[in-house]
């Protein structure tokens, strides 16, 4: 089975944050993962952007009930009708979250992340200290600085899946 990777950031990014999501999108499709995100703009239609480019699948989990409301990017949008709410399921559905910048929304699904015991890495993102999980033991997300460096600590070169 395929990795399943989310990526998570802000719906109105800035354009360095932009350029780090599609960067993180093309690299995660080479790497043969489904990306999950939010489905709407910012990081979101970004990141979509990339694993599209790069011929990968991307998958958008919406807050609201239209499935039009997606970005333009996406493989398949998922109208919730869960509104905020649906960050738990971007969180349950994937195997690994990159964040790339931040709102609330997106320390949200960090946290959701975190507390699964998921593999997290922030770039350019909120900075954390290190949490308990809930499988046992602290564990706490990775920093990194390149869109490479989060890809790796999501999907290790050694990893098997």
């Amino acid at each position: 089975m395929r990795p399943c990777v989310a990526v998570a950031g802000p719906g109105e990014a800035s354009e360095r944050e932009a350029e780090l999501a599609r960067q993180v999108g093309v690299l995660l499709t080479r790497r043969g993962a489904v990306v999950v995100c939010g489905g709407l703009g910012g990081v979101m239609e970004a990141c979509a952007q990339g694993v599209t480019s790069a011929g990968g699948t991307v998958v958008g989990l919406l807050p609201g009930r239209d499935r039009a409301a997606g970005n333009p990017h996406l493989s398949l949008a998922v109208a919730t009708g869960l509104g905020e709410l649906r960050n738990g399921l971007l969180v349950n559905t994937c195997d690994a979250l990159v964040a790339v910048g931040g709102g609330w929304g997106t320390l949200s699904e960090v946290a959701l992340a975190l507390r699964a015991g998921k593999p997290v890495a922030l770039l350019e993102s909120w900075a954390l200290p290190d949490a308990p999980s809930a499988t046992g033991g602290i564990h706490g997300p990775v920093e990194v600085a390149t869109p490479a460096e989060a890809v790796e600590a999501v999907l290790p070169s050694t990893r098997v899946i």
